[in-house]
């Protein structure tokens, strides 16, 4: 029971890992001067209410108050997928004798006829060994 747990869940983790492996996302930081106002993972983050004395500020000063800081973290782009052909001869021949064992496990026996199956012997009348006097000892 345990065993069939711990398996479920390392699978499950190991497919979790390849997904967030190969997946991308973007996180975005709005500063207003050096105050982190916001982060955003999956949508665009708020700006500050101060976009109007912003604009004005810029302006005067042609330095921007604000700035927006976008990281970008790219997933894995291509996995590696080997064929047959890639591996040694040694793997070759274990992966060959692994799944004809597998195969062969699993194969059916054919039906047997069994002549006998519905037979019911005859009615004893009288006992035999008794009638005779020949007793196994």
């Amino acid at each position: 029971m345990l065993k069939r747990v711990f398996h479920k869940v390392l699978s499950l983790a190991m497919a979790m890992l390849l997904l967030l492996s190969t997946a991308s996302f973007t996180v975005e930081k709005h500063f207003c001067g050096d105050i982190l106002i916001d982060v955003a993972v999956f949508s665009t983050a708020e700006k500050c209410k101060m976009e109007a004395f912003e604009i004005e500020l810029e302006k005067i000063t042609k330095v921007p108050c604000c700035k927006d800081v976008l990281d970008v973290v790219e997933g894995q782009d291509h996995l590696t997928i080997k064929t047959f052909d890639d591996l040694d001869d040694e793997q070759q021949q274990f992966l060959w004798a692994f799944t004809y064992a597998y195969q062969v496990l699993f194969e059916t026996l054919p039906k047997q006829h069994n002549p006998h199956k519905y037979y019911s012997p005859p009615n004893l009348i009288v006992d035999i060994q008794v009638l005779d006097q020949v007793f196994l000892i």
